[in-house]
């Protein structure tokens, strides 16, 4: 019966460091996609906040300004003239435009 010898492959200094280096790229690239989609989520999230209080914003000026419409009114104002004692005169009103 005849033995036969194994051979041991010996890797060099620089494939060993290109292994080391595939291997950690290899664990490390999932880790990245989970970190970076998490990421990606969070951003999203504090965007849609963001996009719900512009809108809640929006809402609340378009609600003064038309109070300010209402409380701006000719009939209001002669009411509240009325309720003071004074008179409406229209000769005493002065129109004011504005050029741009």
């Amino acid at each position: 019966m005849r033995r036969t010898k194994q051979r041991r492959v010996k890797y060099l200094k620089g494939e060993k460091m290109i292994y080391g280096l595939l291997i950690f790229l290899l664990i490390l690239s999932p880790i990245m996609i989970v970190f970076s989609k998490a990421t990606l989520s969070k951003t999203n999230i504090t965007l849609k906040r963001m996009e719900n209080k512009i809108t809640e914003q929006k809402n609340e000026n378009e609600s003064l300004s038309m109070k300010i419409d209402e409380l701006a009114s000719l009939d209001k104002i002669q009411g509240l003239a009325k309720n003071l004692g004074l008179s409406y005169n229209n000769d005493n009103i002065k129109v004011i435009e504005e050029n741009n």
